[in-house]
């Protein structure tokens, strides 16, 4: 049971860290660019997601240094959050199967 609780911590604590992340990028592109709210958050996401559609492009080099920082934690912590996602699936499939095989 506390193997149970500590991946679940560890899911909770990814996913938290992404949409944290996901927020101080809407904030900083709120600010640094003059977007809205909406268009900060639609930045946040494409960019983290790497889609990059370019509708939407950083115009001075203090949003460019903050975008090349925030591509690269931003990357990190989304594959990160991912793996973690899908061990505890893979974890779960696992038990089933298992407590399936004992029955």
């Amino acid at each position: 049971m506390k193997q149970r609780s500590i991946l679940k911590a560890e899911t909770f604590a990814a996913i938290t860290t992404l949409f944290s992340w996901i927020a101080i990028g809407t904030v900083v592109f709120h600010r640094l660019e003059s977007w809205n709210w909406i268009q900060s958050f639609y930045f946040s996401v494409v960019t983290i997601t790497t889609v990059g559609y370019g509708d939407f492009t950083p115009t001075n080099d203090l949003s460019r240094l903050f975008t090349a920082i925030y591509i690269l934690v931003g990357v990190s912590i989304g594959l990160v959050t991912l793996s973690v996602i899908g061990s505890e699936i893979l974890r779960r499939r696992e038990q089933r199967y298992s407590e399936r095989s004992r029955s």
